[in-house]
């Protein structure tokens, strides 16, 4: 994937992670790091289970980047 389409799949997964559990105000940079770090979070995770990787712009992807941003404001939180 080119650094562009990380990037709308990022804001994406991000945007639709805070959707699911809001952070507040939050703005757009950091929920587009939001979703590209759970992107790489999830797409370790589902890969050492053996379930895919974020390999593309699919609907897939960005299921797992959303779980792994949403795992990602869970840890924020516990931390916080």
């Amino acid at each position: 994937m080119g650094l562009l389409s990380w990037i709308i799949l990022g804001l994406l997964a991000g945007w639709i992670a805070k959707f699911f559990m809001p952070l507040g105000k939050v703005g757009v940079i950091k929920t587009i790091i939001l979703g590209i770090a759970g992107a790489l979070v999830g797409g370790y995770i589902s890969t050492f289970f053996g379930l895919g990787s974020v390999n593309g712009f699919n609907f897939y992807s960005l299921l797992i980047s959303v779980l792994g941003a949403i795992l990602l404001i869970y840890i924020y939180r516990l931390l916080k």
